[in-house]
């Protein structure tokens, strides 16, 4: 999708900073004329909303840390000051707690989309991989944030999390005392989560930007899966016409972050963590942030300690593999019906795994973690053999030929108003 340039300085000044350094041009080129197909559906606006979030998560963040004591003595008070001392202390508490919820909330919606149209196929295989390293990372900061606090589920937690560490064979004992500090979770602990809960954000912005890069290079997939043929005919110019639909979803976004951040700031949080740390008491269910429960699950479900750690870190890991794993040439589950049939019964593996991780691990809760964890990973191996044997349905000739049939019957011909818009490769 790379091409040249179709930016033109349009004054003296412009021309010199273009000559030494085209930052105008590339902004242009990126956001502007870079070419995007015409047929891309509201799905494809999480990337935009993701930037927004990683940008709003740092500027809490940093705000926060100005007001924040990283010491097991005074980390809850420091926190509950921000709370109540801080001129709006509370709304930048809350739109950076609520913000992680969002976070993950539209990177989960992101994934499966990738998943559902095959967004992991050649030639995006490095942009997938970039995408699942940036979803690790988050996990990491996410886990280290939310120990913080040094609340009562921060800290249980926090034990229960990095003990599992030690299983690791070889590694795990030194992993272990590198994350702890010394012999349990205490106030080192503390200092290295909030140093590496810091510096991680800033480690996600600059993959992010690997990961845009290789999307330009590689273009854009779309519902269809079919590459674009005929630039002049298959695309549209990212400005106005995917910008003007990335606002929109973002506003709407924005209003769901907005109720939860003013009318339900604790509904996804838990009450156990405004009570101050105690080691001596541990909570009746330790239960970690509701977008680490699949994986929670997972891990309950195994009923070796080791066997535990490695499924639910291969539970992640496998989505790295996905470009091999699924054998089809055909990207899209649109055209593919016995592959979308399994598909959504991983979403909904996925959703129901999520649930039994915040029940007790016990009776039918345990033996139906089992059944999801099994599915979960089978679903892949399914993938890998279905590629092989299924008949899709026909694909479409080219983006154009898939718009102009999806409009019969709606009136104006699509194509008509955009095709008049200047066509260019960014």
């Amino acid at each position: 999708m790379s091409g040249h340039s179709s930016y033109v300085p349009s004054n003296g000044f412009t021309r010199w900073i273009d000559s030494r350094l085209p930052i105008i041009r590339l902004v242009h080129d990126t956001a502007v004329s870079y070419p995007v197909p015409r047929n891309l559906n509201y799905f494809w606006t999480f990337g935009g909303i993701l930037t927004f979030m990683l940008v709003a998560q740092i500027v809490t963040g940093v705000v926060l840390v100005m007001h924040y004591t990283p010491h097991a003595e005074m980390a809850f008070t420091s926190v509950e000051m921000i709370m109540r001392d801080v001129n709006y202390g509370w709304l930048i508490r809350y739109l950076h707690s609520n913000g992680a919820s969002m976070f993950f909330l539209a990177v989960y919606i992101h994934i499966f989309r990738g998943m559902y149209y095959g967004s992991y196929k050649a030639p995006r295989e490095i942009l997938w991989i970039l995408g699942v390293v940036i979803f690790l990372l988050m996990m990491a900061a996410a886990f280290m944030g939310y120990v913080l606090p040094w609340g009562q589920m921060s800290f249980w937690g926090a034990t229960v999390i990095t003990n599992l560490l030690g299983a690791l064979p070889v590694v795990g004992e030194t992993i272990l005392s590198l994350l702890w500090g010394g012999y349990s979770v205490d106030n080192p602990t503390l200092n290295r989560f909030f140093s590496l809960h810091y510096l991680i954000p800033f480690m996600i912005a600059g993959v992010v930007i690997l990961h845009i890069w290789a999307l330009h290079h590689v273009g854009q997939n779309n519902p269809t899966g079919v590459e674009v043929k005929d630039v002049r005919k298959d695309t549209v110019p990212f400005t106005p016409y995917a910008t003007v639909k990335d606002v929109f979803a973002m506003v709407c976004f924005c209003v769901v972050f907005a109720w939860f951040v003013f009318y339900t700031p604790n509904f996804l949080g838990h009450a156990d963590n405004y009570v101050r740390a105690n080691p001596a008491a541990t909570p009746a269910h330790i239960v970690p942030e509701w977008y680490f429960l699949p994986f929670y699950a997972i891990l309950r479900a195994i009923p070796s300690k080791l066997g535990g750690v490695l499924f639910m870190f291969g539970s992640i890991a496998i989505l790295a593999f996905l470009p091999w794993i699924d054998t089809s040439r055909v990207r899209s589950m649109d055209y593919r019906p016995v592959a979308k049939v399994f598909f959504w019964a991983f979403v909904i593996d996925a959703i129901l795994l999520g649930w039994l991780g915040a029940k007790p691990a016990e009776g039918g809760y345990i033996i139906m973690a089992r059944i999801c964890t099994f599915y979960y990973f089978a679903y892949f191996a399914i993938l890998l053999v279905l590629g092989l044997f299924e008949t899709p349905k026909k694909l479409p000739a080219s983006i154009a030929d898939s718009v102009l049939a999806s409009s019969k019957g709606h009136g104006a011909p699509v194509l008509a108003g955009a095709a008049a818009a200047p066509q260019t490769k960014g």
